[in-house]
C-alpha cells in the first residue's frame, strides 16, 4: 500500500495531466453528442432554410458551449457524489430503519431531486413570454408565482417517488395507477377547458410532467429502489426499477392544475388590456404583482398607452408626474423596472413611450433628438456576465446543497453510518454545483435564445413576419423621398429607398411608423411567406417536417434512450430489439412534436389533442402485458433529457409569440403521449410475434 501511495505520488504534474486529459475529454464529448444533433440542425434550419441570420451568434454560441461544459461537470458530480450516497441509503436504509422511514425518505428525495433538476429553472424563465391580461392565472403562476409552481411539481415527484418505493417493496402493478391518475388527469383537464384561466393553464401543467424526469430524479430514485429491492421479498430490481418515471410524470402534472384551482378565485378573467388595468378590475389585477409599482412597471413596458394611463385613472398628467418622479427617484425606478439605473428608464421611453412620457424624462426636444439617435434600434440593457454567473451560481447552491445536507443527515443521524469514499463524495457535489451554475448560465445565454429566435422565425415559412431583431430607426426622415407604385390590380402604395448595408433597398412606408415630430422612421424588415401563398399549405408542411425532425433527432440524440433500449432488449430476450425501440420512440416524439406545432400554430385547445391519446393509451394498457406497459409508458421519460426541453419549450414559446397566440405549451406533453402510444403498439405486435416463435418451437 505504502508503494502504491510512493508511485502515485512520483508522478509528475504532466504525466497526471497526460492521465485526465483523455477522460475529461470522454466526458465532455458525451455532452457535445447529446447537443451537437439538434443544435446542429436548428442553426441550419435557420440559416439554410429560412435564410435568417442567428441573432447574438456569438453570445449564443458561447452560452451553447457552456452548456456542453455545465453538463459535463453535472453528470461527471452526479455520478461521483449523490448517486453513490442515494444507493448506500437505499440498500442500508430498509436494513436498519421501518416503513414510514423509508417512505419519508422518498418524499423528501422527490421533492429535493426535483429541485436539483437541470431543467426545472426554465419553466420560471417561460413567464416572460405570457401577457397578464391573457391569461392572468398562467402570468400568476409562471411570475408571482413561479416558486410556488416548482414547490407543486417538487411535492409531484415526492408523492410519486414515495407510491413507486411501495412498488418496489410489495411488487404492485403500474397499471391501476395509469388507470386512475389518466383518469384523473383526463376529467380535471376537460374541465379546465371550461374555465376561462385554467385553459391556459392545461398546457404548462402537462409539459411539467416531461420537465421532472431529468438526470438528476430518475438516477436517484432507481438507486433508492434498487437497493430496497435488493432487500424486500419478491420482486427483482431490474423489473420494478421500471414505472417510476411514470409516476414521476403524473403526479406533477395534478399538482400544477391543483395549484392553479387553489388561486383561481383571485386573478380577474382574461380580458382586453384596457379593461385589466381598469379601477374596477384593480384588486385582483394587484393580485398578479408584489406591489401596486411592480404592476405599474408591467403596464409601461408592455401594455399601450391608454391601458397605462387607466392605472392613474384616467389621468394622463398624474401618469406624466410619476414618469417625472421616476427620472429623480432612483429607489422608484428600483421598484418599477427592477434596477436603478437611469439608462433603462431612457432605453425605455425612447422604445417604447409615447411623445408625452419621453419628453417628461428628456425635458426638451433637442434632448429628446439626440436620445433618439443614441437609443436608436432595438437595445437591450444588457446584463453584467458576474452578475448572470452569481444568479445561477445561487440557484445552483440552492438546488443541490439542500439534497446534499439531507443525504448527510440521513446517513449519519438515521443510519449512523459513515460516509464511504468521503473525497469523491465531496468532489461530485462540488462538481454538480459548478456543473449546474454553468449549464443554466449556457441556457440563459444560449439554448434559450437559440430555441426562441428559431421558433420565431419559423412562420415566415407560411406567413410574413416581422424580424423584430432587425429593426432600425432611421433618423432625418423626410417625406419627400417617398414615392409611390401601383399593383396590377390597381391599387396604390408607398415606399422609398434606403441605404441597408450598403444596398439601396426599396421600403414600404408605413405612416404609423413615422414620427414626424422628430423626423425619425421606424423600419422593421419582414420575411415570408418563403414556400407558397400566405398561410398556403406547402408553409405549413415545412414547418410540420422540420418539428417532426427536430423531434426524431433529439430524440436519437439522448443517451437514457440508449440505455434504455438495451435494458428492453435484455428483459425481452432480443424480442423487442434496442434499434426498434430506438425508432419507434423517436419516431413517436417527431410526431408528437409535429401536434404540438399544430396545436400553436392554429390555437387548438391541447385537451383535443392529448386527451384521446390518453383515454386510447388506457385500452391498450389493459390488453398489453405488464412488462410492455412498463417499458412503453417510461419510454416517454427519457426522451425529454436537459437539452431537449430547455430548446423545445423555446421553440414553442418563440412560435406562439410570433403567430400572437396566448401560450406556446404543450409540445412537451404531445411529445410524450406518442411514443408511449407508438411504443405500446408495437409491444402488441412484438408479444403476438413471440407468442407465434413458441407455438411453432412447441
Amino acid at each position: 500500500m505504502a508503494s502504491t501511495q510512493q508511485s502515485i505520488e512520483k508522478i509528475s504534474i504532466n504525466q497526471k495531466i497526460g492521465l485526465l486529459v483523455p477522460y475529461v475529454k470522454k466526458r465532455i464529448m458525451a455532452q457535445v453528442q447529446s447537443v451537437a444533433l439538434i443544435v446542429i440542425y436548428l442553426i441550419c434550419f435557420q440559416t439554410i432554410v429560412l435564410n435568417i441570420a442567428i441573432s447574438e451568434a456569438a453570445i449564443v454560441a458561447t452560452g451553447i458551449s457552456v452548456v456542453v461544459l455545465g453538463l459535463a461537470f453535472f453528470m461527471e458530480g452526479l455520478f461521483l457524489g449523490l448517486m453513490p450516497l442515494g444507493e448506500v441509503i437505499g440498500i442500508k436504509l430498509p436494513q436498519k430503519t421501518k416503513l414510514p422511514i423509508i417512505l419519508t425518505f422518498a418524499f423528501i428525495l422527490g421533492i429535493g431531486a426535483t429541485f436539483a433538476e437541470p431543467a426545472i429553472g426554465i419553466l420560471k424563465a417561460a413567464g416572460a413570454y405570457v401577457k397578464a391580461w391573457d391569461a392572468p392565472l398562467l402570468f400568476l403562476i409562471l411570475n408571482k408565482y413561479s416558486n410556488y409552481l416548482v414547490y407543486s411539481v417538487s411535492v409531484g415527484v415526492g408523492i410519486a417517488v414515495l407510491f413507486g418505493m411501495l412498488r418496489f417493496l410489495y411488487g404492485w402493478s403500474l397499471k391501476p395507477f395509469i388507470y386512475i391518475l389518466v383518469g384523473i388527469l383526463s376529467a380535471f383537464s376537460f374541465w379546465s377547458l371550461f374555465q376561462p384561466n385554467m385553459k391556459f393553464l392545461t398546457g404548462l401543467a402537462w409539459d411539467c410532467g416531461a420537465v421532472t424526469t431529468g438526470p438528476v430524479t430518475v438516477p436517484l430514485v432507481l438507486a433508492l429502489g434498487i437497493g430496497i429491492c435488493r432487500i424486500a421479498s419478491g420482486g427483482t430490481s431490474e423489473s420494478s426499477g421500471l414505472g417510476v418515471v411514470t409516476l414521476a410524470s403524473l403526479f406533477p402534472i395534478l399538482a400544477v392544475l391543483s395549484l392553479g384551482a387553489f388561486y383561481l378565485n383571485i386573478v380577474p378573467h382574461p380580458t382586453e388590456e384596457a379593461k385589466f388595468f381598469a379601477r374596477e378590475n384593480r384588486s385582483k389585477t394587484l393580485n398578479l404583482f408584489n406591489d401596486k409599482n411592480e404592476m405599474i412597471g408591467y403596464a409601461l413596458q408592455n401594455a399601450q398607452a391608454n391601458s397605462q394611463i387607466a392605472l392613474f385613472d384616467g389621468s394622463q398628467e398624474k401618469m406624466l408626474e410619476f414618469i417625472g418622479k421616476l427620472k429623480k427617484d432612483p429607489i422608484l425606478r428600483k421598484s418599477v423596472f427592477g434596477k436603478e439605473d437611469i439608462e433603462l428608464l431612457k432605453n425605455w421611453a425612447v422604445q417604447k413611450g409615447i411623445e408625452s412620457q419621453r419628453l417628461a424624462i428628456f425635458c426638451e426636444p433637442n434632448a429628446l433628438k439626440e436620445a433618439l439617435k443614441n437609443y436608436s434600434g432595438v437595445k437591450n440593457i444588457k446584463t453584467s456576465p458576474v452578475d448572470v454567473l452569481l444568479r445561477n451560481g445561487k440557484a445552483a447552491v440552492q438546488a443541490i446543497i439542500p439534497l446534499t445536507i439531507f443525504f448527510f443527515l440521513v446517513l449519519f443521524l438515521v443510519l449512523r453510518d459513515k460516509l464511504p469514499r468521503p473525497d469523491e463524495i465531496i468532489l461530485g457535489i462540488i462538481l454538480a454545483v459548478v456543473g449546474m451554475c454553468l449549464f443554466n448560465v449556457g441556457i440563459e445565454l444560449g439554448l434559450s435564445k437559440l430555441g426562441n429566435s428559431v421558433g420565431s422565425n419559423i412562420p415566415s415559412s407560411f406567413t410574413k413576419i416581422s424580424l423584430i431583431n432587425e429593426r432600425q430607426t432611421i433618423i432625418n426622415f423626410n417625406e419627400d423621398i417617398v414615392q409611390s407604385a401601383i399593383k396590377p390590380n390597381g391599387e396604390k402604395e408607398k415606399f422609398f429607398h434606403a441605404n441597408i448595408k450598403n444596398e439601396y433597398v426599396p421600403i414600404p412606408f408605413v405612416q404609423s411608423a413615422y414620427d414626424a415630430s422628430n423626423k425619425q422612421y421606424i423600419y422593421t424588415p419582414t420575411k415570408g411567406p418563403l414556400f407558397g401563398e400566405e398561410k398556403g399549405i406547402l408553409g405549413f408542411l415545412v414547418v410540420l417536417l422540420f418539428a417532426f425532425i427536430m423531434g426524431y433527432g433529439a430524440t436519437l440524440a439522448e443517451p437514457a434512450l440508449n440505455a434504455l433500449g438495451l435494458k428492453v432488449e435484455e428483459l425481452t430476450v432480443g424480442t423487442f430489439e434496442k434499434s426498434l425501440l430506438i425508432r419507434t420512440v423517436a419516431s413517436g416524439v417527431g410526431i408528437g412534436m409535429l401536434l404540438g406545432v399544430v396545436k400553436i400554430i392554429w390555437n387548438v385547445p391541447l385537451v383535443y389533442l392529448l386527451i384521446p391519446p390518453y383515454l386510447l393509451l388506457l385500452i391498450i394498457t389493459k390488453i398489453s402485458t405488464e412488462e410492455f406497459v412498463n417499458i412503453a409508458w417510461d419510454s416517454a421519460g427519457v426522451t425529454t433529457g436537459p437539452i431537449t426541453v430547455p430548446l423545445v419549450l423555446a421553440v414553442g414559446l418563440g412560435i406562439g409569440k410570433q403567430v400572437n397566440v396566448v401560450e406556446g405549451f404543450g409540445i412537451l406533453s404531445l411529445a410524450s403521449v406518442c411514443p408511449i402510444l407508438a411504443v405500446l403498439t408495437v409491444g402488441l405486435y412484438v408479444n403476438k410475434k413471440r407468442k407465434a416463435m413458441q407455438q411453432e418451437s412447441a
